[in-house]
């Protein structure tokens, strides 16, 4: 019986590594996994090491941290970074350690539709992926759509101020829950042959930024309208909410994108991958209040 792989999984401490650390532990034991994080001492570190799960510290942004944590890996989980103008040359060190440990399979949170996407998000996974490419290190792309969550952190203000804004226009949104893109990761991680392939994930639905506030207003019970923009209005409204420059600027970049159909799939992959329906969108709202 061949020996179970090393399974790595990067940013582990983040919102979507935790959920696909959970989602392993249902199909691999506790062993064959190890969570890179950027600080040990972290709650969520020490709540993945209770679990069973080796802690390594692995920091995009610092490559002597890298070599080390990916000694003995077999296939990484490659999650895309957080700090947006970073994230090229910080995924191109992950890469390279990868490399050099003689990581057997990488898998790529990309965006979905990378290679066509009109949104300014797509640019640092484009650059990935051709890293990838150039690496010689078979690799799996999971182009993930929108997380139904990313809106949800935008209820609260809407609510506070009466009114949710956006620039989105009648674009549609397929998008899914955290917990679905994160058991997909897990699948393929795990194994199966999927080296090679390109997914582009997305949910089995999809709304309009109105329709799901329309979802809002019916699970708060509370009158909340939803205002269209230009997508420089909205920028500048953000602007003089407080919002910081860099974030305005992708958010309202964002809304023009699914205007264009940027964040719209229909094909399915999602829910072929993880074996069930996707999470609708209404839930995820019904589960924020």
């Amino acid at each position: 019986m061949p020996a179970q792989p090393t399974l790595f999984v990067s940013a582990a401490t983040g919102h979507l590594g935790g959920l696909v650390i959970d989602a392993l532990l249902e199909a691999v034991p506790a062993s064959a996994i190890v969570a890179g994080v950027r600080d040990p001492a972290k709650e969520a570190a020490v709540a993945i090491r209770n679990k069973g799960v080796a802690v390594r510290v692995a920091d995009y942004a610092r490559p002597d941290t890298l070599a080390s944590a990916l000694a003995g890996v077999d296939r990484l989980l490659l999650i895309s970074g957080s700090e947006i103008g970073q994230r090229t040359a910080q995924h191109r060190n992950v890469i390279a350690a990868a490399k050099d440990a003689g990581v057997g399979l990488i898998v790529y949170t990309s965006i979905l539709h990378a290679d066509t996407s009109p949104l300014f998000l797509a640019e640092e996974h484009r650059d990935t992926e051709t890293a990838l490419k150039a690496s010689g290190i078979p690799f799996v792309l999971l182009r993930n759509g929108w997380y139904t969550e990313v809106y949800t952190w935008r209820i609260a203000p809407a609510l506070q101020h009466g009114v949710f804004l956006g620039a989105s226009g009648e674009g549609r949104i397929s998008s899914a829950a955290r917990a679905d893109y994160a058991r997909a990761a897990a699948v393929v991680l795990a194994g199966g042959d999927h080296a090679g392939r390109t997914y582009e994930l997305a949910g089995d639905t999809s709304y309009t930024l109105a329709e799901f506030v329309a979802a809002v207003a019916e699970a708060s019970g509370k009158p909340l309208p939803y205002r269209n923009m230009d997508p420089d209005a909205y920028r500048t409204a953000l602007l003089g909410a407080g919002v910081p420059e860099l974030f305005a600027t992708i958010l309202s970049d964002t809304d023009a994108g699914v205007a264009k159909g940027a964040l719209f799939d229909d094909g399915g992959e999602l829910a072929r991958l993880i074996g069930r329906p996707t999470i609708p969108f209404g839930v995820t709202v019904a589960e924020f209040f």
